[in-house]
């Protein structure tokens, strides 16, 4: 028989959420078994955030050039799919060191290449037959992509984000079901790189958003002609033509055909769990993924559970600040509790869409009387320097001027939603950032000038008028 490793920590899983928590522990001293079974740095590095993101900024500079003109500069720009690609993969390489075997490694972590799963509370067994007890337990086994059960797609053939990136071939016509962030942030990538692309959503698109930052993207897809479908569902998909055809019924009843050259799947992601052996762990879980206390601990206090395979929100800064209280307990024993007020979501698009905390709907049920502040991009000095002037910061502030939670929609919306989540986790007044001196001219002004009007209807009322001319007579 095997030997039997007995590390402090064993992890099952190594994306984003399992190589925080490994590259900690062994920093921290411990010892720490890492099993990944497919590609080091997961979804997120591999078929993911990177190389999405990448795409992105390919399709951002064939949008920039195409708009050059208005700045007085001509630059009709030039596709080569095989270029992007090329970017896209170097962008990986890049990035990949920093997750790779070797540094983990050098690190002391004993990284399995291989699967692994429990044999009972306390124990896991290695594919090769190597059994583990170990002191705590990890499961960061990621998410895939979820694929509807609709007649004919999966023998017609179809991508999702796993596949959808190393294409030898631009589509012609993308096909995409789902008007999720990951549906939105694609569709608009391949129309701007050339692609005719039609969406095709059963709900809203984006319907976890605010509705009214959503309507500023959807008129900027619709602006650069994707074609949108709402609350539609497909029924059949069939190959015809080379290509394939989906039949959806729209809201009215009406049945359209859709044909394309490439169908996208991107109906959302199930957790990861198949082959774990959970039910012999004593680990609860359901169809959303493993259940966890606030502390990420699950039914058996040995085993800890983060990121996808724990449900969502599944975001990569989810699993990292995860990852950050698993290490806290599972070493240290400190008491530690996963934010949940905070969690800031980022739609990736142009224009981009960000928000955390409460959405307006959620904040008047709980609070009642809540106060909607507004301030857009078209009053904002840089953004009419840049041509940036679509979107809106809206902020959501309860009775007692407290922060409860923001929404952005325009260029860099991820980047200027830090200062919020701050508000958002410290239960801010509103008048601490309208105070803030930010540098002119930038984007950020916007955020303070939508807190600063919080006190316009007092700075500008008629009682204010009258204390200034007593103030004034009085000397």
């Amino acid at each position: 028989m095997a030997e039997t490793l007995r590390p402090d920590l064993c992890v099952i899983g190594g994306g984003s959420g399992g190589l925080t928590v490994a590259a900690g522990a062994a920093q921290m001293g411990a010892s720490v078994v890492l099993f990944e079974r497919d590609r080091m740095g997961g979804e997120c590095l591999n078929t993911g955030c990177v190389p999405s993101k990448a795409l992105l900024a390919a399709a951002h500079a064939a949008e920039s050039a195409r708009r050059a003109r208005a700045f007085g500069v001509s630059s009709p720009p030039t596709v080569d799919w095989a270029g992007v690609r090329t970017h896209i993969d170097q962008v990986i390489s890049a990035l990949a060191p920093h997750d790779s075997v070797e540094r983990f490694e050098k690190l002391g972590v004993r990284v399995e290449r291989q699967a692994a799963r429990f044999t009972g509370p306390d124990e896991v067994e290695a594919a090769d037959g190597t059994p583990v007890r170990a002191r705590r337990f990890v499961i960061a086994t990621g998410s895939e992509p979820l694929v509807p059960p609709i007649p004919g797609l999966a023998t017609t053939g179809f991508h999702t984000n796993q596949t959808i990136f190393t294409l030898p071939e631009m589509p012609a016509h993308l096909l995409v079901l789902g008007g999720g962030p990951v549906g939105v942030e694609l569709a608009q990538a391949f129309r701007r790189l050339g692609a005719q692309v039609t969406m095709v959503e059963r709900a809203t698109m984006l319907a976890r958003s605010d509705p009214e930052l959503v309507a500023v993207l959807r008129q900027r897809l619709l602006a650069e002609g994707v074609v949108l479908h709402e609350g539609a569902r497909v029924e059949q998909a069939s190959a015809k033509g080379g290509g394939v055809t989906l039949v959806a019924r729209l809201p009215g009843g009406a049945a359209v055909e859709l044909t394309g050259s490439h169908v996208l799947v991107a109906a959302g992601r199930r957790p990861r769990l198949d082959g774990l052996g959970l039910e012999r762990a004593g680990v609860a879980f359901t169809p959303q993924g493993v259940t966890v206390d606030r502390g990420q601990r699950t039914s058996n206090r040995r085993v800890f559970a983060i990121g996808d395979a724990a449900g969502p929100p599944q975001f990569t800064h989810s699993a990292a600040h995860q990852a950050g209280i698993v290490l806290r307990r599972a070493l240290l024993r400190l008491p530690a509790r996963s934010e949940t007020r905070a969690i800031p979501a980022v739609t990736y698009t142009d224009p981009e869409l960000a928000e955390v905390g409460m959405s307006e709907a959620a904040a008047r049920e709980r609070h009642g009387r809540v106060t909607v502040l507004r301030w857009p991009f078209r009053e904002n000095d840089r953004a009419q320097a840049e041509r940036t002037t679509e979107g809106m910061v809206k902020l959501l502030v309860d009775r007692r001027g407290r922060v409860l939670g923001a929404g952005i929609v325009g260029a860099r919306a991820g980047d200027l939603l830090l200062p919020w989540v701050m508000a958002v986790a410290q239960q801010q007044r509103v008048g601490r950032l309208a105070g803030l001196v930010v540098p002119y001219p930038t984007l950020g002004e916007a955020g303070k000038r939508a807190a600063g009007s919080y006190f316009t209807p007092y700075l500008f009322s008629a009682a204010m008028r009258w204390l200034v001319r007593l103030i004034s007579w009085l000397g």
